[in-house]
């Protein structure tokens, strides 16, 4: 028996294996990538908070005459984005004179497991930023 030249619709073996390895590969560049935008985009969420909570202490200072020693006294509290990835601190400078603060943002958990590269982020009265991670200030600020 003889058969025509009909195709069965559908695909072969082959070329659903092609199609799961050029996804794969596409996966592989991808991840990363999204990863890094990630630990970004939670960084700046945390520089952003670090900064309001050094001007909100300059206007502590003008009103109270000294900065204030946590976030409870300046009536703040890190947003859940920011909170979820780094523990924000803020202290006075013990023995400085004029007075002085530092606005600390430590990263947790993933954030610190992926951002080796800034690590903890500070700011001071003075408006000096610090990076503890090898990729320093120009990098991470």
């Amino acid at each position: 028996m003889r058969t025509t030249g009909r195709r069965t619709a559908g695909f072969t073996l082959i070329e659903l294996m092609i199609t799961v390895a050029v996804i794969g590969i596409l996966a592989a560049i991808a991840y990363p990538s999204y990863t890094a935008y990630i630990v970004k985009t939670n960084r700046a969420a945390a520089k952003a908070f670090l900064l309001e909570v050094s001007g909100r202490q300059q206007r502590y200072m003008l009103d109270a005459r000294s900065y204030a020693a946590d976030l409870a006294a300046l009536q703040m509290t890190a947003p859940a984005e920011v909170g979820r990835n780094y523990a924000i601190t803020t202290s006075p400078k013990a023995g400085s004179t004029p007075p002085g603060f530092t606005a600390t943002a430590t990263p947790t958990g993933g954030q610190a497991a992926r951002d080796t590269g800034c690590g903890t982020l500070t700011v001071d009265e003075a408006g000096a930023k610090t990076a503890s991670g090898p990729d320093g200030v120009i990098k991470c600020w």
